[in-house]
């Protein structure tokens, strides 16, 4: 498979953070956004941002963006199907994503995630980190995400479908397993910020 491209969802709405844009918070000197492209360009063949609203709020990071084609603010999976399609436009066979609001994840993200998915006709890869009471949790913002299945997708959606983990295991999707799970912090309330802030 070729080296896929990044989308980085940034769509939801905030509301335990108040409202507003949290890819925009600083963290350390830096906004989130800019933390989490830093890690995942390096990483893919291109990116984009999926965000709602206003793309001129975006403008000074010079990435294309990408709104939701699906009413209704309807989760991470609109967001998926939006950079599915944008994609599909540039001829990529796949896109990796990565949530905003998640400063910490791996910078072999993408490699890890291609091995998972290694001998699939068609690579659908979440990533999972262990967890004590479930013995694994899944990320849904963080996976690997081909261009053939978006029109299932698309259907899916329009269907009512929400909950990642219920499409991508209709397909057959893996997981692959990271060993923090700080890795995955993602902020999604002032104290997370200040958290975030400990852990830097």
């Amino acid at each position: 498979m070729r080296q896929p491209l990044g989308v980085i969802l940034a769509g939801g709405q905030a509301t335990r953070m108040g409202g507003g844009d949290k890819g925009l918070l600083t963290l350390g000197g830096q906004t989130l956004l800019s933390r989490v492209i830093d890690r995942l360009d390096p990483q893919v063949a291109g990116l984009a941002l999926n965000a709602n609203g206003d793309a001129g709020r975006f403008k000074g990071l010079g990435l294309p963006v990408l709104p939701d084609s699906v009413a209704g603010f309807a989760g991470p999976l609109a967001g998926v199907l939006a950079g599915l399609d944008w994609a599909a436009d540039q001829g990529a066979d796949a896109i990796v994503t990565a949530a905003a609001d998640t400063p910490f994840f791996p910078c072999d993200l993408v490699p890890q995630l291609l091995l998972a998915g290694e001998g699939m006709a068609h690579p659908l890869v979440l990533a999972a980190t262990p967890d004590a009471r479930r013995g694994r949790a899944r990320h849904p913002t963080f996976g690997l995400w081909p261009t053939a299945l978006r029109d299932d997708l698309r259907g899916a959606l329009e269907g009512g479908l929400r909950k990642v983990v219920l499409w991508t295991d209709q397909h057959g999707g893996r997981e692959a397993l990271f060993p923090l799970e700080e890795a995955f912090f993602n902020v999604n309330t002032p104290e997370d910020l200040q958290q975030a802030e400990t852990m830097l």
